[in-house]
């Protein structure tokens, strides 16, 4: 099941998000998932790992059908008193969906496999269920923010003590190998400590700046090729007609 957040983790999270300067950075984060995702008015989404709902306040102004799921109720209490009844909310694991194959047209796994047990599993859970597009924001293990956050969870409690840091390159290496080469692109965003000047605000929104591998955030999109089942069916051959033979 991975690290489920607890009462304690679902304050502390929604004290974070209070502050400004945190939250211009979560909704920078979210902006680069969107360009990426390119999602159509209307279609379905599951966020898997869900939270507190703040991307799927996102995914709900980009006018998606959204739903949530999410191991923890405390996490899920939190969505709903901020969404009410616009988005479906769901308690499970990342690696066991209870949903059908292609059952929407997107999946996001946002700061989500950082916290399971078995991400590739999860990945893979993730594609089953989607039949278009998934995205993934993933805290890039290669950034020297991340590098600090790890740094410091060896000498006091916090949450990054839970998590484990990923790459783009093993994004798309555990992708390959559950679904073959699909087409894989990928952005970095927050290389600078503060986002609030307008200075660096046009450095973060550079398309080369993006195109950097240590980004603090990375943004990755796998786009789903379709899949069948296919079945062998017996050849079956009789004349139309059957023949008389000629009298001798």
């Amino acid at each position: 099941m991975g690290y489920v957040f607890d009462f304690k983790d679902t304050r502390a999270y929604e004290d974070w998000l209070s502050d400004p300067k945190n939250r211009a950075t979560l909704e920078h984060q979210t902006q680069l998932l969107l360009d990426l995702l390119r999602p159509f008015s209307g279609e379905r989404l599951l966020d898997i790992g869900c939270g507190i709902g703040f991307h799927l306040s996102a995914f709900l102004k980009a006018k998606l059908l959204v739903t949530g799921l999410d191991p923890s109720p405390y996490m899920l209490d939190a969505a709903r008193n901020r969404l009410g009844n616009r988005v479906d909310l769901h308690r499970g694991i990342a690696e066991d969906l209870p949903f059908e194959d292609n059952a929407f047209h997107y999946a996001s796994l946002i700061t989500t496999l950082e916290f399971v047990d078995h991400p590739q599993k999860a990945l893979e859970e993730a594609f089953r269920v989607a039949k278009d597009r998934v995205i993934l924001g993933i805290l890039n293990r290669y950034a020297l923010k991340g590098v600090k956050r790890r740094i410091k969870g060896m000498f006091s409690p916090s949450i990054y003590n839970r998590a484990r840091f990923f790459s783009v390159w093993e994004i798309k290496r555990m992708t390959f190998s559950l679904l073959g080469e699909v087409p894989v692109s990928w952005r970095t965003a927050c290389r600078f400590p503060v986002l609030g000047s307008r200075i660096t605000g046009k450095i973060e929104a550079s398309r080369v700046m993006q195109r950097c591998p240590f980004g603090a955030f990375a943004a990755v999109a796998v786009s789903l090729t379709p899949r069948f089942t296919t079945r062998l069916l017996p050849l079956e051959y009789g004349p139309k007609h059957s023949v008389t033979p000629l009298a001798g």
